[in-house]
Order: C-alpha cells, then sequence, then structure tokens
C-alpha cells in the first residue's frame, strides 16, 4: 500500500522555496515528474513580456503579437494553477504516508520532494521559535518570547503558515553539577521559553487533508540547558503509573526539562509535560469530528521534547478514539532535526510498538546525533544480532534517518545549524566539504567524549 502511494505522489513532484511570507509550491505535470525550481515560473511571464514588444520582419501589427502573448502567459498561468492544485491534491490524500504509515518506505533515498517540502514546513515552524526567542538580558522578556501568541509567527515572516499558535511552553531544567561540585547550577530551575503548540486553520486543514496539530521546539540555548544535555545516565520513564516499564529509560537530563516544576514563574503554569498533555488532549476533544494529526517537530534538544511527548501521549493512550487514524488511533509523528538520543533499546522498542513514527534529519558530521551513547549504543548493544547483558544500557536512536552532510571549513558550527539543515534540504544535498586539519579537531573532541562516557560509565 505504500509503495503504491508513493507511486501516486511522484505524479506531482513538488518544490519548495524559503521566503519571509507565505510559502507556496509548484509541481510537475504526471506525465513527467520532473524537479523544477520556483524561479524558473517567474522567468517564464518574463520571456513571454519580452516577446509583446517584437514585430515580425513582414511587419505584422503589434497588437497582434501582444495578443498571443498575452493568450500564452494566460494559459501558463492556467498550467500552473492546475499543477497547484494537483500538488495540493496529492498532499491531501497521502498525507498518511508523508506522516510515517509506510515507514516511508520508498519516500526516503531518494528523498521524495513531496516529503522533503513536508520537512522544510516543520523546520521552518521550528526555526521561527529561535526567531521569536528573547535572549536580551536586559528585556522584560528575557528568556521568553518576544510576541504575543497571535502575533508570533506573523512577526517571525510566517504569517502565511496557515497555523493559529494556541499555546507557549515554558521549561525548567532540575539539574545540579556533576559529583554535587559547586551545588545546583544558578540558573537550574528558571522556567525559560521553549516552543509552542499551534493548530492548522481550516484553509490550511483541506490543503493538508486533515486537522494538524503542532508542537515545535527550540534548541539548546541556554547554560542549564547545555548541561541537561550532558547528563548522559538514563533513568526509567515511568509515565503510566498503571505500568511503569522500569526498563525504559531515557536520558536523565532529557526527562529533567520534561518533567520539572518551576511555580514560581511569571508565565508558567506546572511542567513542561503537564502543559503539553493538558493543551494537546483539549485540542484532540475540540477537533474529535475532523481527521486528526499529532506532529511534533523539534532542533537538537528539542527533538528529544518531542520523541518524548510522541512517547507519552502513545503510552497513555491519549491518541485513541479519535478519526485520525485508522483502529481509532491518531497518528503520532515527529519531524527531528540533529537530534541525540533519548532512550535505551527498550524505549526504542516502545514506541516502535505504539507507532510512534520519528524521521531524523542527521548531518553525517553533527556530533550532537552521536550522543549521548558514543560508546554504549546500538552497535554495543548486540553482536550478531544476539543482545548483549549490558544492552539496556546503551542509547539507540528511534526511527528512520534522513541521512544529510554537509560541512563548511570557515563555520564549522553550521554542522548542527538549523538554518544550514533547511538549505541543505533545498539545495538537494549537495556533497560536503571540509579540510584534513578540522576534521582531526572532531576526532580528537569525539575522543574525549568516548572518555568522558567511559569514566562514567565506571563510576569515576
Amino acid at each position: 500500500m505504500a509503495a503504491a502511494a508513493v507511486a501516486r505522489l511522484t505524479a506531482a513532484t513538488t518544490c519548495r522555496m524559503r521566503v519571509s511570507g507565505p510559502v507556496t509550491a509548484a509541481t510537475t505535470s504526471a506525465a513527467s515528474p520532473v524537479t523544477v525550481t520556483l524561479g524558473d515560473l517567474p522567468q517564464q511571464k518574463r520571456s513571454a513580456a519580452t516577446a509583446t514588444t517584437t514585430t515580425s520582419s513582414g511587419g505584422s501589427p503589434v497588437v497582434v503579437e501582444k495578443r498571443a502573448a498575452a493568450a500564452t502567459a494566460a494559459e501558463e498561468e492556467e498550467e500552473e494553477e492546475v499543477e497547484e492544485a494537483a500538488a495540493v491534491a496529492a498532499l491531501a490524500s497521502a498525507w498518511r504516508e508523508v506522516q510515517g504509515a509506510g515507514d516511508w518506505r520508498g519516500m526516503v533515498e531518494p528523498l521524495h520532494p513531496l516529503l522533503r517540502d513536508e520537512v522544510v514546513r516543520y523546520g521552518e515552524l521550528v526555526a521561527a521559535c529561535y526567531r521569536a526567542f528573547d535572549l536580551d538580558p536586559a528585556s522584560k522578556r528575557y528568556l521568553n518570547c518576544k510576541h504575543g501568541k497571535k502575533q508570533m509567527l506573523p512577526a517571525v515572516g510566517m504569517a502565511g503558515a496557515g497555523y493559529t499558535v494556541t499555546r507557549y511552553i515554558y521549561a525548567a531544567p532540575d539539574v545540579a553539577l556533576p559529583f554535587g561540585v559547586g551545588g545546583r547550577c544558578s540558573c537550574a530551575g528558571k522556567s525559560r521559553w521553549i516552543g509552542y503548540v499551534a493548530v492548522a486553520s481550516n484553509r490550511e486543514a483541506a490543503r493538508l487533508g486533515r486537522r494538524d496539530i503542532l508542537v515545535s521546539f527550540r534548541g539548546t540555548v541556554t547554560g542549564s540547558e547545555w548541561l541537561a544535555n550532558f547528563m548522559s545516565a538514563l533513568s526509567p520513564a515511568r509515565f503510566d503509573p498503571a505500568d511503569p516499564r522500569p526498563d525504559v529509560r531515557v536520558e536523565s537530563g532529557f526527562l529533567s526539562l520534561y518533567t520539572s516544576d518551576d511555580l514560581s514563574g511569571k508565565f508558567t503554569c506546572g511542567s513542561c509535560r503537564n502543559q503539553l498533555l493538558s493543551e494537546v488532549t483539549r485540542l484532540i476533544d475540540k477537533y474529535k469530528h475532523d481527521d486528526v494529526s499529532i506532529t511534533l517537530a523539534g532542533h537538537s534538544m528539542g527533538s528529544s521534547l518531542a520523541i518524548l511527548l510522541g512517547y507519552d501521549l502513545a503510552e497513555l493512550g491519549l491518541n485513541r478514539g479519535g478519526r485520525g487514524g485508522r483502529g481509532g488511533a491518531i497518528p503520532i509523528t515527529v519531524f527531528s532535526f540533529g537530534g541525540p538520543r533519548v532512550g535505551n533499546l527498550e524505549f526504542k522498542r516502545r514506541c516502535d510498538e505504539l507507532r510512534v513514527k520519528v524521521l531524523r534529519v542527521a548531518n553525517a558530521r553533527d556530533p550532537v546525533t552521536r550522543m549521548p551513547g558514543v560508546v554504549l549504543n546500538e552497535a554495543a548493544a548486540r553482536v550478531f544480532r544476539v543482545e548483549l547483558p549490558w544492552s539496556k544500557a546503551c542509547y539507540t536512536h528511534v526511527g528512520v534517518e534522513v541521512a544529510l552532510d554537509f560541512f563548511k571549513a570557515s563555520h564549522a558550527a553550521c554542522v548542527h545549524d538549523l538554518d544550514a539543515y533547511i538549505n541543505h534540504l533545498l539545495d538537494g544535498g549537495a556533497a560536503a566539504s571540509a579540510t584534513t586539519t578540522t576534521l582531526e579537531s572532531w576526532r580528537w573532541q569525539m575522543a574525549a567524549i568516548r572518555a568522558g562516557e567511559w569514566l562514567q560509565t565506571l563510576g569515576i
């Protein structure tokens, strides 16, 4: 079924382009699935317009040529409208496959243009978090969003995104320095804006083929968040009190960020987890008569929170009973950009059992995607498909990977930059280039990380 859906999608190849306003899409005809750029279309119109001023050598009236050019332009515009309608119809009819119902078989290698467009679109909705985050210590909104909910997307150039922000989400990492040195981190326990919940408008729902509930998370910015990233010890998630599943373990820093409370915050109301479960279930109930999807998108640390939320919703059964999916379960899809590993092998198995779909967009040169578990990871959990005794202590990635490969020697940090991820997807995945010296520095950094994990494993 998934293969047939992919074949149908190929008949309506689309492409996208980043803009500061509404994003449009163009497709080719079903007879010839060829990728085009949006820049081609205006060029064709300019060519036609230029022809209107040309007269034939036989002295034909200029007005005749203008009429012919106008007719050509009208035909081209009509073709564009037909192609755009075909793209909308393709997405609306095959949204389940795009959301991972078939585990993206046949859509990742090579990356199907329709899937690429959706990945880029969700990447932009995550990038909006960075653009709206206030990092000015002198501001009254320091570590919060610069804008109100109604103005947030238009203020960052995404007025045409088709979503209405319904709630802001805050998180408070409860972390301490290793081995008790210096007590608690001075910035720990303070809530800060981590992302938002939004729902597709009626018009966008018609285009998508379903009512999409979106949760978007930014990545690591503050010091306590970086500290949470390096807390590589595994802790039981225990999200379902009736069935705690102690073997399902996740990284303790991400778990702390997801579950810790800060009741003293100006904008907060309970833990990040409680805020999210409350708002998502409210929206599910509000749109219970619609076809609904739950899409969770995040970059870096934000992708970890997205995966934890997806697992949490499914483990508690909060996505059941709606019209969004077959069998009464609303599909849950995570789009992860440059995300680290979140949990152990049992966590991955449980996510697979609950049908939490994760599409991981990962740069091969991004060190964050290799952590935690630089040593104790998927490769160390099995030998010839035989699980080793320490497999429950090994980190494992969840989901399907979209592999990218990009690097700029003049800007090494771009390997983890969200904008660089999006630009690379739009560029079609051009090959990366790097200098030997810079790659050697990465190898030394990874060796240091491995040594640190071994020391932690040994309890030193």
